[in-house]
């Protein structure tokens, strides 16, 4: 259940990241700005994971 609580957060803010990344790096479009969006919530599990595991113990 706390890994859950913790995707919320951990996914939205390495979607923003990532997000900003691309901006930056000049990369504006839809498809590029959806990927990353995609990447950041698929990434957000297995650190979400870890970190529960570290709170829990």
């Amino acid at each position: 259940m706390l890994a859950l609580i913790l995707h919320l957060f951990i996914g939205s803010t390495l979607a923003g990241v990532l997000i900003v990344v691309a901006l930056v790096a000049g990369f504006a479009s839809g498809w590029v700005l959806g990927g990353c969006v995609v990447a950041g919530l698929i990434l957000g599990f297995p650190v979400a994971r870890i970190l529960a595991r570290i709170l829990q113990e």
